[in-house]
């Protein structure tokens, strides 16, 4: 077992108890179940305890850590069951089957929806469109049969009122392709009546509570249960804990959604509704005896017409067949002439009820017939597709005993018997065949035979099954009484079988009505009151026909058998209690032919309250289930078993022969080397493949050794393992960078190759590499390529330069040092024309027009007048002059700003040529100037230059006006504007 479950939860399999009392078991049981621990094994079987409530035990994750494990790898648990029999099926291609039994109340349906969960889950991991379509179909199949099938008990809340066996097919790649369910027994008289404080079965109150109004009326039902009879017990109680309208309802919906993905049609449902409710009116009917007067005879009566018209509307049966059935019936002379035979009013009240009763086994048995169709595996070819493999789920009543036992009981409890003599069979065969494969000496064991008492039902003509056929087809008035007495003649030395009349003084039972049968599980008492009418479950041969004839399809098609004439003479129909036993029959030869595994259910209190276990009531359960002789018929011969390699796997570390790998021979001399190292090598065998442990005292003692050592393995463990992810990360770093590194050369090399071919021409005149675009480099070379192109750029500018005569250098200083203050802002500053560097120019003092020259030398800058023989009329040193402002036009207006003295605004005009571009001339050598003088001219580009004029802030711009003839300043509210002929 896994170590997650230590001492303090008990045993996890009843076969390592020290002792195997009925004390010890128990204590074990109520340990583990105050613990939480619901789930038992005994060797492979399960034992698993109802504890009504909801446990965090299943789910997606649980299902993930039993899903491909052994059986004792995790702790028990009915996933770890599925999955050994998933595996057994799928890895070995065997037919296997999980037999769930327990008594009412146990958790058995519970324990087969976890079971189908498990299966579904794990299947279909190719999400395959009919597999998924055939998964649905298995887990809805159940919300329907609860509904049709299930009622509330004084036992249980969700009884299943029938056994269930459902066989599920799976491809060869363990995927489920389709399903079979076989239904046995249907308990239909509670259609008619049931005990107090129970109900009937859960479709009646889900169709009243559930459905909607409009529904109802069409259906002629009132939402009360309470109106009719056959739920007229029932109808203050719940099939939950919760609120009994809320729970009927919302299982109603979910049922009618479970029919709909099952694939039953609208019509079909609806016909299921109108059939329901049929019987629901069907139950009210009563019967009224009529008095001869006048013209009208004797006879009889229905005391409420309309309940008649109702259920000739709902069956789509003609209202007069429907009445004509129910008062009277149709039989066949000697020489086939028809006679109508009127009934009393207990001849007709016994009619309707076994009409009742048979239209809702015919339904129940066309619902499953109905799915079962669905889920028929489609296309199957064994040559093309290869074998299918099956899982059985059998879901079947457990025993049971009633203050009052009839034949329901009387059949449950014999089918009981049958699954327990095919369990002890099995364990016991399964046990011999093992030893014997592996070579081990079958040591006997004795055991509780429960075949005497199976031979008491089923033997031919002498069994209680065949003396009740004989006295169901004898002629004349055969009662209930004479059907007692001939069983007390054939029993009466029987060991298991006594009646008052053999016993007198056991006043437990009553003369004429009682006897007692000594099952395995528990002496119980049966009524033989009504076994001659339930075992006979005759319907008149009206009825048949009335609802063959019926214009509903789904109606007819439950009633093959009424399409045969009144006059044919057909066989006697199998008695119930023969159809059962034969269904029985064939069930244990179906289970025999599988590979079992078994759930053996425990209710542990009758209050169904969670968290309390009774300890007597359980005690009767483990010794009617055989659990004490199924752990005896483990631990005869060997407690335990395994396969070397598992037995290695997990005591290996253990033993300094074998930890952490052997050198032995094989696994078989290994463990008998760690045995001996343990000295227990007396307390096993060793066969085969497996070893064989006698005692649990010596997987205790390996389990101890082993819990002792886990904590310092997983130390070493996690110290391997942690220095190994160092290690793989470490390489991974290194790679990382070994790459990274070569990679980077590569694109350094393929860089500077790609450089040297693209400037192999960069030498040649007269451009040397303007025009060559320079490649884009890695993020590694950016500074690098950076430092290359101002040394290019450096060696160009020198390569020009070399071919420049020396009297132009002032020109080109001036042009490099006006494009460092123009360059961007500035449209047009002249720099494609040669600067002369003389020239006259026009100057503006805002109130009329002169020829002015500007002379600049390395000292001052001159502002003369040519008409009068150039003479001075300003002069600024260039040390005052402290920046200048252009514009970004194609004007040629400068403003010259002087340090404490008035700005200087001039427009070059009057250039040869004409309108030829001087700005940048004047920029370039004034900026060249100070330039050399260590100082920077300080140049703005702005529309609109501020100035400074006699002390005043003023501001200057300029209008181009193509009538413009030549450049004139204009002055308006205190400032200027430059009026420039654009052309």
């Amino acid at each position: 077992m896994e170590d997650e479950e230590g001492p303090e939860y008990g045993k996890p399999d009843f076969v390592l108890l020290d002792q195997v009392t009925m004390e010890d078991f128990m204590r074990n049981l109520q340990l583990r179940f105050e613990k939480g621990r619901i789930y038992t094994y005994i060797g492979e079987v399960l034992v698993s305890v109802n504890p009504y409530q909801e446990l965090p035990l299943y789910g997606p994750e649980a299902i993930a850590r039993y899903q491909g494990r052994e059986l004792y790898e995790r702790p028990p648990h009915l996933y770890a069951v599925a999955n050994a029999a998933y595996k057994a099926m799928k890895h070995r291609s065997r037919d296997t089957c999980i037999v769930i039994s327990g008594e009412s109340g146990a958790g058995k349906t519970e324990a087969s929806k976890h079971i189908m969960q498990y299966i579904a889950a794990v299947t279909n991991p190719s999400q395959r469109a009919e597999v998924e379509r055939v998964k649905d179909v298995l887990l809805k199949s159940t919300c329907v049969l609860e509904a049709f099938g299930n009622a509330r008990t004084n036992r249980n809340h969700n009884s299943s009122r029938f056994g269930k066996y459902m066989d599920i097919n799976f491809d060869f790649k363990g995927d489920p392709i389709g399903g079979h369910i076989h239904s046995y027994l249907l308990e239909k008289s509670r259609v008619l009546k049931q005990h107090v404080g129970e109900r009937n079965f859960h479709a009646f109150y889900q169709l009243l509570r559930g459905s909607e109004d409009k529904q109802l009326h069409e259906l002629h039902l009132e939402r009360n249960p309470a109106v009719y009879n056959f739920t007229h017990q029932g109808a203050g109680l719940n099939m939950t804990v919760h609120s009994a309208l809320d729970s009927d309802e919302q299982s109603h919906q979910a049922v009618t959604e479970a029919m709909r993905v099952i694939g039953f049609s609208p019509e079909e449902v609806e016909s299921v509704h109108r059939i329901l409710a049929a019987i629901l009116h069907l139950g009210n009917i009563e019967f009224v005896e009529t008095e001869e007067g006048g013209l009208q005879k004797e006879g009889l009566a229905v005391a409420e017409e309309a309940l008649v018209d109702h259920v000739a509307e709902l069956t789509a049966t003609p209202r007069d067949l429907v009445l004509r059935s129910l008062l009277a019936r149709t039989v066949a002379s000697g020489g086939r002439e028809l006679i109508e035979k009127g009934h009393t009013a207990a001849e007709a009240s016994y009619a309707r009820d076994a009409c009742a009763k048979a239209v809702y086994q015919r339904l129940f048995e066309w619902v499953v017939n109905r799915i079962n169709s669905v889920m028929e595996p489609r296309g199957r070819d064994p040559r093309r597709d290869g074998k299918d493999t099956v899982i059985g789920v059998l879901d079947i009543y457990g025993f049971e005993v009633f203050p009052v036992n009839s034949f329901e009981q009387f059949c449950i409890n014999y089918c009981n018997e049958k699954l327990q003599q095919l369990f002890i069979q099995l364990i016991l065969k399964q046990e011999q065949e093992e030893y014997e494969r592996e070579g081990i000496t079958w040591q006997s064991v004795e055991y509780f035979n429960n075949a005497t008492i199976v031979d008491l039902v089923e033997r031919p003509h002498r069994g209680i099954l065949a003396v009740l056929d004989e006295a169901c087809s004898s002629a004349g008035t055969i009662t209930d009484r004479i059907f007692l007495q001939t069983l007390d003649m054939h029993h009466r030395h029987h060991l298991h079988y006594t009646s008052r009349q053999l016993c007198p003084t056991d006043k437990t039972m009553e003369f004429g009505r009682d006897f007692r049968i000594k099952h395995y599980a528990g002496d119980v008492t049966y009524s033989v009151e009504g076994f001659i009418d339930k075992n006979r479950d005759f319907l008149f041969q009206d009825f048949k026909r009335l609802l063959y004839n019926s214009t509903d399809p789904t109606l007819r098609a439950m009633w093959p058998d009424g399409q045969q004439d009144i006059t044919e003479v057909t066989k006697r129909p199998l008695t119930a209690g023969t159809l059962f036993k034969n269904s029985m029959v064939a069930l244990v030869e179906n289970l025999a032919s599988k590979e079992p595994f078994y759930v053996r259910c425990i209710k542990p209190n009758e209050d169904k309250v969670a968290g309390k276990l009774d300890e007597n009531h359980c005690r009767h359960q483990v010794a009617y289930l055989g659990l004490l002789e199924n752990v005896r018929v483990r631990r005869a011969g060997f407690a335990s078993r395994q396969p070397y390699s598992r037995f290695l796997l997990r005591y290996k570390m253990t033993c300094e022969y074998t930890w952490p790998n052997h050198l032995l021979g094989s696994d078989k001399a290994a463990v008998s080397a760690l045995l001996e190292q343990h000295g227990l090598q007396g307390d096993v065998a060793f066969g085969h493949s497996k070893l064989f442990i006698r005692s649990p005292r010596t997987l205790v003692t390996l389990e101890q050794s082993r819990a002792r050592l886990i904590p310092i393995i997983v130390l070493l463990l996690q110290k391997a393992w942690r220095g190994t992810l160092a290690r793989w990360r470490c390489r991974r770093l290194r790679a990382i960078y070994t790459i990274m590194r070569w990679f980077r050369r590569h694109k350094v090399r393929a860089h500077l190759a790609e450089l040297q071919r693209r400037f192999q021409a960069a030498r040649q005149p007269p451009l040397y590499g303007r025009d060559l675009v320079w490649p884009l480099p890695p993020a590694v070379l950016q500074p690098f390529q950076d430092t290359c192109h101002a040394l290019f750029c450096r060696w160009r500018a020198r390569q020009l330069v070399k071919n420049i005569p020396p009297s132009d250098m002032p020109q080109i200083k001036a042009k490099v040092a006006a494009m460092g203050a123009l360059q961007g802002l500035r449209q047009d500053w002249g720099c494609r024309r040669a600067w002369a560097r003389d020239y006259l120019s026009s100057v503006n003092r805002f109130h009329k027009i002169r020829n002015r020259a500007l002379l600049l030398t390395d000292q001052h800058l001159y502002k003369l007048d040519p008409d009068r023989q150039y003479r001075v009329m300003r002069a600024v040193p260039l040390e005052a002059v402290t920046g200048l402002s252009v514009t970004s036009g194609g004007d040629q207006l400068v403003v010259l700003h002087a340090r404490g003295q008035d700005d200087l605004v001039v427009c070059l005009h009057r250039s040869r040529p004409p309108l030829d571009n001087r700005v940048g001339e004047l920029v370039g050598v004034l900026a060249a100037h100070c330039q050399g003088e260590g100082r920077t001219l300080e140049v703005r580009v702005s529309d609109c230059i501020p100035l400074s004029h006699r002390g005043v802030r003023r501001l200057i711009s300029v209008e181009p006006r193509p009538e413009q003839p030549e450049p004139d300043f204009r002055c308006a509210r205190g400032s200027f504007t430059l009026l420039w002929p654009s052309r």
